[in-house]
């Protein structure tokens, strides 16, 4: 972005560090919470991902996964949860340009800390909705909050490989809410909602040892006015604001009905859905290990993207990662596979091509003024979960005759207007591939 009113030339700019050495202590705190929330947030959006149709099930107190009921409440649970990550996102994000990104950062984390332990009680399925809608108000505030903050305080050019990493700490999430659900597979699942309390635990440290960024305390000083979201379809921003809003609104659908729909089709095959009914906990673990593996290798993937945005730029390789997710999802559910195929090969490939999210992280934030970047990031990338969400119940309804795989089939066609979007990202202006 040129430089507008909204920023401020601030000092002579400073070295940049060019090992971990030289990173100074301010840059290591602000890189360990933002990492710290990015790892529990993992943990905490994925819980119920994990024990939907188990705990639904029980809610709304069916005989079977399968029934229809809780195919139909299930996803209207996810839906208002990816709605509470949509709105999150440019709330919290707001909030950011406004306080501070610590403090923000913060606030984020307390919220999906407790309202994700609070999903033990529900005790009807409206329950566990309101629970998840505000739980996700703090993971969608933490994704603009976390990444902007080290987009302003770490070295410019380790972007890609940062966003690898930010993005393997929410992978690394996912892995222990996949422990924690296989470890307690025996038990009820709500139990498994208490493991999303300890986030709450780091939030004291942020606040006593995370300062703010210098580049947001200079602009804050010389500016009376915090922009708001209005600000995003000003002349000059507007086309990249709706470029990012096309591109991370489509693939995000289609991402989130894989992530939600998988497990159920898992859970749907023959082999499985007759062990279903003699041995349940095992079916679970089975589900576990399957998206364990997925998120094991979609670290993977996270590199991969990073090395590809390092020599491509990050709009070629958004692009050819939206074109992978296309043929991988095609090959997935085009054809029969039987369910050891999927867990151990297709699902993991799909999984590797999600290391493109990561890429996000890095690349929104320096695209909007200082003071509109946590708002600019979180609104753009998150609001596209509004789409996510209808298309969750909306692909959901393929799954009345148990047909998954229609579902997928579908959403994936969302990756192809996906890449076209990708090839109009402007390259931040401080990154050479």
């Amino acid at each position: 972005m040129n430089q507008t009113p909204l920023e401020s030339p601030g000092a002579a700019p400073r070295k940049e560090a060019e090992s971990l050495r030289e990173l100074s202590p301010q840059q290591w705190k602000s890189g360990i919470a933002a990492w710290l929330g990015w790892f529990f947030d993992g943990l905490d959006m994925h819980l119920y991902t994990l024990v939907a149709a188990p705990f639904v099930m029980y809610l709304v107190q069916a005989s079977a996964v399968t029934d229809l009921d809780v195919k139909e409440k299930s996803s209207w649970i996810q839906a208002a949860f990816l709605v509470g990550w949509a709105l999150g996102g440019g709330f919290f994000g707001y909030i950011g340009d406004r306080i501070g990104r610590a403090r923000a950062l913060s606030l984020t984390i307390l919220t999906y800390a407790v309202f994700t332990g609070l999903s033990f009680f529900a005790e009807t399925w409206w329950h566990l909705m309101i629970f998840r809608f505000v739980a996700a108000l703090g993971i969608g505030g933490e994704w603009a909050v976390g990444s902007t903050l080290l987009s302003e305080t770490w070295p410019k050019k380790w972007r890609p490989w940062i966003a690898a990493v930010l993005q393997a700490g929410v992978n690394i999430g996912v892995l222990f809410a996949c422990l924690s659900v296989y470890l307690m597979a025996d038990l009820h699942p709500r139990y498994v909602f208490l493991v999303g309390i300890a986030p709450a635990l780091i939030v004291f440290w942020i606040r006593r040892n995370v300062p703010e960024p210098d580049e947001w305390q200079a602009a804050k000083k010389k500016s009376t006015v915090t922009p708001g979201v209005a600000a995003l379809f000003a002349a000059d921003i507007r086309r990249t604001t709706l470029v990012i809003i096309g591109v991370c609104a489509t693939s995000l659908t289609a991402w989130w009905a894989f992530m939600f729909w998988q497990a159920q089709h898992l859970r749907n095959l023959p082999a499985l859905r007759a062990e279903m009914m003699n041995n349940g906990a095992e079916v679970e673990k089975i589900v576990a290990r399957t998206f364990a593996l997925t998120i094991g290798v979609s670290i993977v993937g996270n590199f991969f993207c990073g090395w590809l945005a390092q020599r491509l730029g990050y709009r070629r390789a958004i692009a050819i990662m939206c074109a992978a997710f296309f043929v991988t999802i095609q090959c997935t559910f085009q054809w029969d596979h039987d369910w050891r195929t999927l867990s151990t090969y297709w699902f993991p490939a799909v999984g590797f091509c999600s290391g493109m999210f990561g890429l996000f992280t890095m690349c929104l934030p320096p695209l909007f003024p200082v003071l509109l970047r946590t708002t600019g990031a979180g609104f753009c990338y998150n609001i596209g979960r509004i789409a996510a969400a209808a298309g969750t119940v909306l692909f959901g309804l393929f799954a009345k005759v148990g047909d998954f795989k229609t579902a997928l089939l579908y959403a994936s066609l969302l990756f192809i207007p996906a890449t076209v979007f990708a090839m109009f990202i402007p390259e931040p202006e401080d990154h050479a591939p």
